[in-house]
């Protein structure tokens, strides 16, 4: 019996490999050639990733960075090779196939320390990851050089066509990095003659990661604090939330926290003057704040008359607009209480207008 257990399926063994017989020998050695080569192609992506964070930005840069997209690209052209001639393939081959490409992946990832401190200079540094390039290069040209004869001998035209193309694009590579040389050879001359080379690490890959991840952070976090606010606005929507939230905001307030502008530096009578601009949530913050600090009698007991339910939750973050439009829904008990609360409060006159026109109109 097989060690699949299908006694009527027979293997032998090739290459220390076993196969199925029903695959010939020419199509074994193209999927096997095709693996080696998605391997490579692995492989090279963490190499030259390695590489962009050590260049600094130019034209050989460039170069690294379209080829790293070709790269990732040329990875999934083999893998949907494989994947189409996945009825071929003995499921064998498929557990060799990731181990060559974790291999290469272990390979590509315990050189990269390496590629960041050799030589004794930065642009020493990038002159021999350029020959490591060529180097690589030439290996992926014959890898695919081969892949390309044995598939025409297995007829496998459609391999033989992939082969080709990807070939053609790593001989191009190979040029620009070998006309890339000769400048990255004169930047190590020069900087070995004058003492003061024209590396420099803010100007690298790496450098500018670190600033994209930075702007990517700000970003997230600006948005996790619209997404609080937006929150916050919502749960103020429910009666007493919105008192809820400014106590608790004011236990932990400091000055600059607080809605009215240098409010340690303020007389009492400068603040009260500005207490009904504030919303629900802003006097429950000041009331704690002032608690625990100068517990003004005069402060607190303003405050104390402005704390009031709102006419509808979530009223304070409403815009004149916004109220205008609510009012005309016919109900003249809200209007009466829109115009009790903003007399009060915000003293918006178009709002107090607005609710003053529509009491009227309802109780004629």
């Amino acid at each position: 019996m097989g060690v699949d257990g299908e006694s009527h399926l027979p293997f032998v063994y090739i290459d220390q490999r076993m196969w199925r017989i029903g695959m010939s020998q020419s199509e074994q050695k193209v999927v096997q050639y095709l693996e080696e080569a998605h391997a490579s192609e692995r492989s090279l992506t963490r190499v030259l990733q390695a590489q962009i964070l050590m260049t600094p930005s130019g034209r050989y840069r460039t170069s690294l960075e379209s080829h790293l997209n070709q790269t990732r690209e040329h990875a999934k052209r083999i893998e949907r090779r494989l994947a189409e001639l996945g009825e071929a393939r003995d499921p064998l081959t498929a557990l060799i196939g990731v181990a060559e490409s974790a291999l290469g992946q272990v390979i590509a990832l315990g050189k990269t320390p390496l590629d960041l401190i050799r030589g004794s200079g930065g642009e020493e540094k990038v002159l021999k990851n350029a020959k490591d390039t060529c180097a690589t290069e030439a290996l992926e040209i014959a890898t695919y050089t081969a892949l390309e004869q044995l598939a025409r001998s297995a007829d496998d035209e459609a391999t033989a066509s992939l082969a080709a193309s990807i070939r053609e694009q790593e001989e191009q590579m190979l040029q620009r990095v070998l006309r890339e040389i000769p400048s990255l050879a004169d930047a190590v001359l020069g900087a070995e003659r004058t003492g003061d080379g024209s590396y420099e690490l803010s100007d690298t890959g790496a450098a500018d990661a670190l600033r994209d991840a930075g702007e990517t952070i700000k970003d997230r976090a600006h948005e996790a604090q619209s997404q609080a606010r937006r929150g916050a606005r919502s749960a103020r929507k429910l009666p007493g939330v919105a008192r809820a939230e400014g106590q608790v905001k004011g236990m932990a307030a400091s000055e600059d926290d607080l809605a009215i502008a240098r409010y340690g530096k303020l007389t009492a009578h400068e603040i009260l003057e500005k207490l009904p601009e504030l919303s629900q949530v802003e006097l429950a913050k000041v009331e704690v704040y002032e608690r625990k600090h100068q517990k003004r009698s005069t402060v607190l007991s303003k405050v104390d008359v402005l704390k009031a339910r709102e006419p509808w939750p979530g009223f304070d973050e409403r815009t004149a607009e916004e109220v205008r439009s609510r009012l005309g829904k016919g109900d003249e008990r809200l209007a009466s209480s829109v115009h009790a609360y903003e007399r009060t409060h915000k003293k918006r006159s178009s709002v107090i207008e607005a609710a003053t026109r529509e009491r009227e109109r309802l109780s004629a």
